[in-house]
């Protein structure tokens, strides 16, 4: 009997520890997650798509050259690719990254912003910048695609 209520014991003090843990480490992570969430619009013809960019300074410095207009060209039957106006910083990105569907990157060595709607190997000097939030299927295809980039509303602006 004494064996069984000391291992009850140990359980209840160890999920009470774990709960604590975990609501703490909620408490900690949700509000910077959050707070640091930036939100683009996509404009291609009548379709809009919504990206969430990453709280990196390559997707501030991104985030500060919106709006921008771009004609966003077929590259590799993988993405569809623009130069930018300003380079982007690469201070603290890592050397590269394996980019999946709806990943949007900035290839430092070019300059240049991408949009894969396919998949791809990974590429040094490629930084990820963030992710369309959805379906890509407006970017795919060989065919050239004018587009409008600018900054969503989010619901936190008013802090």
């Amino acid at each position: 009997m004494v064996l069984w209520l000391l291992m009850v014991g140990i359980q209840v003090a160890s999920a009470a520890t774990f709960a604590s843990a975990s609501q703490h480490n909620e408490s900690m992570a949700m509000p910077i997650a959050k707070k640091s969430e930036v939100k683009i619009r996509i404009i291609i013809a009548d379709t809009t798509l919504t990206a969430t960019l990453e709280n990196t300074q390559a997707a501030r410095d991104f985030v500060k050259q919106l709006p921008l207009d771009l004609m966003l060209e077929d590259y590799n039957g993988t993405e569809k690719i623009a130069d930018l106006p300003t380079k982007l910083s690469n201070k603290a990105a890592p050397d590269g990254y394996t980019p999946k569907v709806g990943d949007i990157a900035y290839f430092a060595p070019w300059g240049n912003l991408a949009f894969f709607y396919q998949d791809f190997g990974y590429s040094r000097g490629l930084i990820r910048l963030g992710q369309i939030d959805g379906s890509v299927d407006a970017l795919m295809g060989d065919s050239d695609i004018k587009v409008r980039i600018e900054q969503a509303q989010n619901s936190d602006d008013s802090e």
